[in-house]
C-alpha cells in the first residue's frame, strides 16, 4: 500500500514537473512555440522523466528487495531459543514473526518461555528494520526526485535537444525490455538444461526417448515394473501426436475454408458480424473447453458409439460391436475434437489475414483472363498465400502439442501407446503437470523426469517454429 501511495505522489509531481518544464521551454522561446528546437511537450517530459523516473525505479526495486533485506537483517542473529530448533521450526518462527509485525495471523504452533520472548523480541525487530527501510527507502527517492527536477528544469532553453533526449529515454526503455525478455528466455532455458542433466545422468537418454514403458513412479520392491522407474517417453509422444493430429484434421480445414469464404466470398456486413463471432472462441479459457470435452462432448461420442456397437453384435462384426458397447467418455478422440474447435479461431484468424494480403492486382488479373472467382481462389490466392498458410498451420500445431488442461480432463492420464483415437491416452504436458504437482523434492528421477520432457517438448516446438520461419523465408512472393 506505501509503495502504490508513494508512486501516485511521485506521479504528481512528475505532472508538476511536466507542466514546469513547457512552461519554462515556452518562456525561454519568447512566448513563441515556433522558435522551440522540439514541440513544448518534449521538454516538459524531459522534466517528468527525470523528476519521476529515477525515484519510481528505487521505489519498484524496494518493494521487490524489501522483503528479502529485512529477513536477512532479522535473521543475521539468531537467539539460542531459536537455534534450538529444527530449521523447518526455525522457518516458520521467522515466518510468524514476520507476519505478526505485519498484522497478521501467526500459524497455529504456539509459543511458550524463551522461544516467546524471543519471538516477542524478534516481531519489535522486524517493525523497527521494516519502518527504516520505508523511511530510507522514502527519503532516498524523494531526493531522486527533487535532484532530478533540479537537474532538468535549468537545463531547458530553446536551443535544448529535448526531443532528442526523450527519444533517447525511450530507446534506453526499449533495450532494457528487450534484455530483459532475452535474459529471461534464456533463464528459462538455462534451468531448463540443467535439470535435464541431472535427469539423464540417472536415466539413460536413449531408454527416455525410445522406451515404450512410462512408470515414473519409484519402485518399492524389486519386482515392480523396474528397481529404479520405467521412464520410456514413446507412449507420451504418441498420445501427444495423436490428439494433435485429430485436432489439425478438425481444425485445419475448418479454419482454412472459413477464412478463404470470409475473404472471398462473405459481404462486409457478413464479415463484420461473422469474424468478430468466430474469433470470440480464441478468448474462451482452456479449462471451459476441457468442461465441455468431460461433460458434453464425451457423453455424446460415448452415447454415439455405444449405440453404433448395440446394432452391431450379434453380426459379422460382434467383436467390434462388443468394444464399442465398451468405450467411455474419456479418449483422444475427445480432445483432440474439442482441441480442434479451439484451434479454429487460430487457424482462421492467422489464414484470414495472410489471405487478404494477397494484392488484388492478382485477383484482377485472373478475372481479365476470364477466370472464374472460384478458380481465381484455386489457383491465384491459394497458391501466392500458401507460405503464410503452411506457416500458420505449423504454429497451430505448435499450441496443440503444449495443450494441458483439455488432454487432462478429456482424454485421461494412461500413458498407453496406441493409435486407436478410442483409447485413454495421455500427453506430455499433462505428465509435467502430474509429476510437478503438491510438494516436489527435485532429488529423485520421478521429478527431474518433467524436465527432461520439458526439455523435448521445447526442442520440438522450437523446430516446429523455425521450419515455419523456414517455409515463409522461403517461398515468400514479394509484390509490388
Amino acid at each position: 500500500m506505501l509503495t502504490w501511495l508513494s508512486l501516485l505522489v511521485l506521479a504528481l509531481f512528475s505532472t508538476a514537473a511536466f507542466l514546469a518544464g513547457r512552461r519554462r521551454a515556452v518562456a525561454t522561446a519568447g512566448g513563441r512555440a515556433s522558435a522551440l528546437h522540439s514541440l513544448p511537450n518534449y521538454y516538459g517530459t524531459y522534466a517528468a522523466l527525470w523528476a519521476g523516473a529515477p525515484a519510481a525505479l528505487l521505489l519498484l526495486l524496494g518493494a521487490a528487495f524489501g522483503g528479502r533485506i529485512e529477513d536477512a537483517v532479522l535473521q543475521s542473529e539468531r537467539p539460542a531459543a531459536v537455534q534450538a530448533l529444527e530449521p523447518s521450526r526455525q522457518d516458520v518462527f521467522y515466518s510468524d514473526a514476520h507476519a505478526i509485525a505485519a498484522g497478521q495471523t501467526p500459524s497455529e504452533v504456539l509459543y511458550e518461555g524463551d522461544i516467546k520472548v524471543a519471538l516477542d523480541a524478534k516481531v519489535a525487530e522486524a517493525k523497527r528494520i521494516e519502518m527504516m527501510l520505508n523511511i530510507g527507502m522514502l527519503a532516498a527517492a524523494g531526493v531522486l526526485a527533487l535532484a532530478g527536477f533540479l537537474l532538468a528544469v535549468p537545463r531547458i532553453s530553446a536551443e535544448f535537444r529535448a526531443r532528442n533526449r526523450v527519444e533517447g529515454w525511450i530507446g534506453a526503455l526499449l533495450i532494457a525490455c528487450s534484455v530483459a525478455a532475452v535474459l529471461t528466455t534464456l533463464g528459462i532455458v538455462l534451468s531448463l538444461v540443467w535439470e535435464s542433466w541431472r535427469f539423464f545422468q540417472s536415466v539413460n537418454p536413449i531408454s527416455f526417448l525410445l522406451g515404450t514403458e512410462w512408470s515414473p513412479q519409484m519402485a518399492m520392491r524389486a519386482d515392480q515394473v523396474a528397481a529404479e522407474g520405467a521412464f520410456g517417453a514413446v507412449p507420451l509422444f504418441a498420445g501427444t501426436f495423436l490428439i494433435m493430429f485429430i485436432a489439425m484434421l478438425v481444425a485445419a480445414p475448418v479454419g482454412l475454408y472459413s477464412a478463404i469464404y470470409l475473404s472471398e466470398y462473405a459481404s462486409r456486413p457478413v464479415r463484420g458480424l461473422v469474424k468478430p463471432l468466430l474469433e470470440v472462441l480464441a478468448g474462451v479459457p482452456t479449462v471451459v473447453y476441457g468442461f465441455f470435452a468431460a461433460l458434453t462432448v464425451g457423453p455424446l461420442f460415448r452415447a454415439g458409439f455405444n449405440a453404433i456397437g448395440a446394432m452391431l453384435i450379434g453380426g459379422p462384426l460382434d467383436g467390434v460391436g462388443q468394444y464399442l458397447m465398451e468405450v467411455q467418455n474419456q479418449m483422444a478422440l475427445v480432445a483432440g475434437v474439442v482441441m480442434g474447435i479451439m484451434l479454429i479461431p487460430f487457424v482462421s484468424s492467422l489464414s484470414d489475414d495472410i489471405i487478404n494480403a494477397v494484392p488484388q492486382s492478382l485477383r484482377d488479373g485472373s478475372y481479365a483472363m476470364g477466370a472464374t472467382k472460384s478458380e481465381t481462389v484455386k489457383k491465384v490466392v491459394l497458391p501466392a498465400a500458401l507460405p503464410g498458410i503452411m506457416a500458420a498451420m505449423l504454429l497451430a500445431v505448435s499450441r496443440a502439442v503444449g495443450e494441458t488442461m483439455i488432454v487432462t480432463m478429456a482424454a485421461g492420464l494412461q500413458a498407453k501407446l496406441t493409435a486407436n483415437p478410442l483409447d485413454t491416452v495421455t500427453t506430455v504436458t499433462v505428465q509435467i503437470v502430474t509429476l510437478l504437482t503438491g510438494d516436489q523434492e527435485f532429488d529423485s528421477p520421478k521429478t527431474l523426469s518433467a524436465f527432461g520432457l520439458g526439455l523435448t517438448l521445447f526442442v520440438v516446438t522450437l523446430a516446429l517454429n523455425i521450419i515455419a520461419l523456414r517455409i515463409v523465408q522461403k517461398y515468400r512472393e514479394q509484390y509490388d
